[in-house]
This record gives structure tokens, C-alpha cells and sequence, in this order.
């Protein structure tokens, strides 16, 4: 699973490069930002590459109002196909697929176990996932751990961030994971509010249509574990 970061808003696919191919909110407005993305989406290509019976899911929902109706997952795999996938086009692009709602981390993990069950009739043995590597502890500890994944069976590859915002970034991230850890679902206080910014269009999630194995695990909201029975444990 690749984690979006941002909407591809360009009319012109030869400049997924660019800063100004993408809707940057002011936080990321720094040289090296476009360019990260497309590291992400080229280590996903590889990853899966790598595996004939993996699946590459990029998530992401429509989150940037001014962007208008266009997804981050959306934006990540019409970038992978401006690119040829990479050089991995035949072995990757028919098993490169969207999860297109996730509005934070959490639901691009969750969101895309579900997605995955929809799409292939059975939930991930092992998952993978692609983003920042500073934010390897909070997607391998608590979110991992908040869906009851089995941590020997998840993994996690993570790219350096835009070195001129790195400090930022550190701050940031360091916030996210400490409400992340009084509130592991995100359903609660500023991480809800948060959600609901990130959803100018008000879209209906379709889930846990496709993956009914885990309808509580949707419905959970409480700082303790889920106590109820996961395919996976």
C-alpha cells in the first residue's frame, strides 16, 4: 500500500516532478516535495514488481477542496502510467489498483485491507506499506496494532522527506503519533475533525461493504484494543 500525500492537479504528466504539478498545502511547500511522492509511487511499483502474487494499492481520497474531485490514489497511479510504471509496466499495472476514501493514516491501512478483501475475495497475508520513514512508528506500532495485524507479517518502507522541511516534518509527526496514541482509531477530538476537513465533497464510504468479516473493526471507537475476533489473529 502507497500512502498519498497530495492531488496531481497538472495538465502536463511530464512534470510529476514539480511542485507545481501538485496541490501543496503550506506545509509542504518545499523544494524536493513533488519529487517524493514519485519516489513513493516508483518504490510501490518495485516492491510489487518483485512479487507475482502481490497487489499495489494506492490510497488516498479526494482531500483538497481547491483541488476539486480528484483523488490522491487517483493522482498516484495516473503519475505511475505518465511514467511506464517504471519499466514495470507489463509485470505491474494490471495488479496496480485505488483505494480512493482514506482521509489519514489510519484509514489508508484500514481502508485498504478492506479494499483488498473487495478485490480479491481474501484479506492480505502480509502487508507492505510505502510512505515517509518518519512515519515507520506510526504506521508499524500503532496503527499495525490498532487493526490487530500480526507483526511479523507486516512491513514497512520508508523514504526520506524533503530535507529542507525535516524539522518540521519531526514536530508534526511527533504530535500525530501522540493523538494517535490516546485515540488509535481516530474517531475522536482533533483527529475526527481533522477527517471530516479532509472530506470536502462528502463522499459515502462504502465500506465495510466488501470486507464484512470486519464490520466492528469499523465501528470501534474506544482507546482500548478491539476485543472482537480479526480474520488475521
Amino acid at each position: 500500500m502507497v500512502a498519498g500525500h497530495s492531488v496531481y492537479t497538472s495538465s502536463n504528466c511530464g512534470k510529476v516532478d514539480k511542485e507545481d504539478s501538485w496541490f501543496l498545502e503550506s506545509y509542504q511547500k518545499h523544494p524536493g516535495q513533488a519529487s517524493s511522492f514519485v519516489t513513493h509511487i516508483q518504490e510501490g511499483v518495485e516492491i510489487v514488481a518483485k512479487d507475482n502474487e502481490a497487489l499495489l494499492l494506492f490510497s488516498g481520497g479526494e482531500t483538497r477542496k481547491d483541488a476539486g474531485p480528484r483523488s490522491e490514489a487517483q493522482s498516484y497511479w495516473t503519475v505511475a502510467e505518465s511514467e511506464g510504471w517504471f519499466g514495470k509496466e507489463e509485470s505491474v499495472r494490471r495488479r496496480a489498483m485505488t483505494e480512493e476514501h482514506a482521509r489519514d493514516s489510519f484509514e489508508n491501512l484500514l481502508f485498504s485491507v478492506c479494499r483488498f478483501r473487495e478485490l480479491t475475495g481474501s484479506y492480505p497475508r502480509n502487508i507492505t506499506v510505502v510512505s515517509y520513514d518518519f512515519k515507520e512508528e506510526r504506521f508499524k506500532q500503532l496503527h499495525r496494532s490498532a487493526i490487530g495485524f500480526p507483526e511479523s507479517r507486516f512491513f514497512y518502507s520508508g523514504t526520506p522527506g524533503s530535507s529542507t522541511s525535516k524539522e518540521a516534518a519531526l514536530r508534526g509527526e511527533a504530535m500525530v503519533r501522540s493523538q494517535f496514541q490516546e485515540d488509535p482509531f481516530g474517531c475522536l477530538g482533533s483527529l475526527r475533525r481533522k477527517k471530516l476537513g479532509r472530506d470536502p465533497f462528502h463522499r459515502t464510504i462504502p465500506y465495510p461493504n466488501g470486507c464484512p468479516e470486519i464490520k466492528g473493526l469499523f465501528q470501534y471507537c474506544d482507546p482500548a484494543p478491539y476485543p472482537g475476533a480479526l480474520p488475521w489473529g
